[in-house]
């Protein structure tokens, strides 16, 4: 299976973890994700052990067939590690679904044939992925000039990974070893330590970094990819060498910016804190004067 990695897609806003096969060219989305959202389950707890009744039910009604080819894939679980989860495809999404007594069902399944055309405009212009992202930046409120620093860094990111792919390291397992690495390096915390300082769960780490955090990032990650086009690394262990390097020059900026500062730029400010006010928050606090 030619896995690519992992995405999170949102249902009215709760997510859903998916993974694009390049070999079959469809998607495999997380089961449990999708009993969450269909059952309006609170915890991934509650999630599991929905999923668990549901196999023995659709055990005893003998769809044999659906739980025979359900797969399990790696994706990125709420610790932080990346953990093997039942996933299915949208034929067998839509089995799960007919199962599942749920209001939403209806709405789900139409989100499921949209989030399958994105995948084909995408495909023949990549721009469409950007525009909507940054629709989606503008909805939750966040500013323009934080927008246009994203967008950069996903455009800085997709080409590390590229070095990666061509390094012969393996999406998912291996790209957060060395994100974990990266990080740990310029910034003294791993991700998982990172989140937990700005108090996230679920949420990504770079959606709630502040300009000066994710402008290091970036750094880091820049500098690598220059590093590794030069230097060429085959293998894990040599593009950890080579990101480490790359992580060294913003540890330095960051070093630097915190001797003329006199304070950290690793912030536990989150996108709550620095995202600009909607315009319907905005009338509401224009109200209150």
């Amino acid at each position: 299976m030619g896995v690519s990695k992992d995405n999170i897609k949102l249902f009215e806003g709760k997510q859903v973890r998916a993974v694009w096969d390049e070999t079959a060219e469809k998607w495999w989305f997380s089961i449990v994700d999708i009993c969450a959202v269909l059952t309006d389950q609170p915890t991934s707890r509650g999630a599991s052990n929905y999923w668990a009744k549901l196999k023995e039910h659709l055990n005893a009604e003998g769809a044999n067939e659906l739980l025979t080819n359900c797969q399990q894939l790696k994706m990125l679980a709420e610790d932080g590690k990346m953990r093997l989860t039942d996933v299915a495809d949208t034929e067998q999404v839509l089995r799960v679904v007919q199962s599942v007594p749920s209001k939403k069902a209806e709405p789900f399944k139409q989100w499921l044939a949209q989030v399958g055309r994105e995948r084909i405009d995408e495909a023949v212009d990549p721009e469409v992925s950007i525009d909507r992202a940054i629709q989606s930046y503008r909805r939750l409120g966040y500013s323009e000039n934080w927008i246009n620093q994203r967008i950069k860094s996903i455009e800085v990111r997709k080409a590390l990974t590229d070095q990666w792919d061509e390094s012969g390291v393996s999406a998912g397992q291996e790209y957060a070893f060395l994100t974990d690495l990266m990080s740990k390096t310029w910034s003294g915390l791993t991700t998982k330590e990172y989140k937990k300082r700005k108090g996230l769960k679920t949420e990504g780490l770079r959606d709630n970094m502040t300009n000066t955090e994710l402008v290091l990032n970036m750094l880091a990650e820049v500098a690598a990819t220059d590093i590794s086009i030069v230097q060429q690394p085959k293998g894990l262990h040599k593009s950890a060498e080579v990101a480490i390097e790359g992580a060294k020059a913003a540890k330095a900026a960051r070093e630097q910016i915190e001797k003329s500062t006199g304070q950290s730029v690793v912030s536990n400010l989150n996108a709550k804190n620095f995202r600009q006010p909607s315009l319907k928050e905005k009338d509401n606090n224009n109200n209150n004067y």
